[in-house]
């Protein structure tokens, strides 16, 4: 008996530690990434700054879409809006703090998710993804129209940052950049995991299987949309600011089409409803991007076309199902070797 308990303790320590292994792996990969660079050249720091805005905005649409079944095509409605009022309020506004901007773009554009969101989600499916591509393409060209606060399609510029906090300043190397997108990413990731294991996220989850029998048992299921929605607009706005206050410019390819449809493959590459998926499927889309466009510039996008096919095909869940499934087996083996292992014991003390 008492060989049997050791054996369950020490299975569900070791579930434990992989658990808490595969949490901090991200995030000391990142900081390791980040040393390696400074000791080095740096070089590479831009694209790991892109990364990181690219996971953040990609962790907004799973929330929509993945826990939420909100089916949305736009979520770059918030991003772009989001880089806009972060831009316009450094270039013709004249207020350059990092941290006010931020919070500045994002309250806006959780405003606007909540506001289109109870406009848009009496609707479902097809419909709905059509309405949040058309508020995409009205915000477009307001921003394109309105040039004394955009520049229309020349592109806002002229965004400058005052030292974060008042003593890091935004260097051309892009340290300070790094590890501010980094930080904001690390908190929001820390707010999405606390919201989808907590009963809200739960119940939307049977709203996204079954909203008929979650409204039959009392659930109030358009608002619980509505919150949901409001808060991945947030985070698409926290992701289009961190964009246009480390890079300096805000183009009209914030708001497009493009780059609704580019979040959504790099979601469904690494799989919805797992939030580790973000960050797996950007990883995965850049660095082909990165080394394939090298290749051959042109027709890059075919490998990701290849990719994509065969995890629909083939592989529910896309990588992260991958990965679920051989550390899945992985776990449960090691119950199994454990039994074999009691049953053999037990035999031989009978004998």
């Amino acid at each position: 008996m008492t060989d049997q308990t050791n054996n369950e303790n020490t299975t569900l320590l070791s579930g434990f530690r992989l658990t808490h292994f595969w949490h901090l792996f991200p995030w000391v990969l990142a900081l390791v990434f980040f040393s390696h660079q400074v000791a080095f050249d740096g070089g590479y720091l831009e694209l790991g700054r892109t990364v990181l805005i690219a996971i953040l905005f990609t962790l907004s649409v799973d929330l929509a879409l993945g826990y939420a079944g909100i089916i949305t095509l736009g979520q770059a409605a918030f991003y772009g809006f989001a880089a806009y009022a972060a831009g316009a309020l450094s270039a013709k506004f004249g207020y350059n703090d990092p941290i006010l901007g931020l919070v500045f773009a994002t309250v806006l554009a959780a405003a606007l998710g909540f506001i289109t969101g109870m406009l848009i989600l009496h609707t479902e499916h097809v419909t709905i993804m059509m309405l949040t591509l058309a508020i995409a393409s009205i915000l477009e060209q307001v921003a394109n129209q309105w040039r004394s606060m955009t520049d229309g399609d020349d592109g806002l510029s002229g965004i400058n940052m005052d030292p974060l906090f008042g003593l890091f300043e935004f260097d051309f190397v892009g340290k300070t950049a790094f590890l501010y997108c980094l930080a904001v990413l690390f908190i929001w990731f820390l707010i999405a995991w606390r919201v989808v294991h907590s009963p809200f996220g739960r119940s939307l989850d049977g709203v996204r299987q079954n909203p008929r029998r979650m409204r039959a048992i009392g659930t109030p299921v358009w608002w619980r949309l509505v919150a949901m929605y409001t808060l991945s607009a947030a985070m698409a706005g926290s992701a289009g600011a961190l964009y246009a206050q480390t890079t300096g410019v805000v183009g009209l390819t914030v708001l497009s089409l493009l780059a609704s449809g580019i979040v959504v493959v790099m979601l469904v590459l690494g799989g919805e409803r797992r939030l580790y998926g973000a960050f797996i499927g950007v990883l995965v889309y850049t660095l082909i991007e990165h080394y394939a466009s090298e290749k051959d510039p042109f027709y890059w996008q075919f490998f990701i076309g290849l990719l994509l096919m065969a995890l629909v095909l083939f592989f529910e869940g896309g990588l992260m199902g991958i990965i679920d499934r051989v550390f899945g087996r992985t776990k449960t083996s090691r119950p199994v070797e454990a039994e074999k292992t009691d049953a053999s014991q037990t035999g031989g003390g009978a004998q």
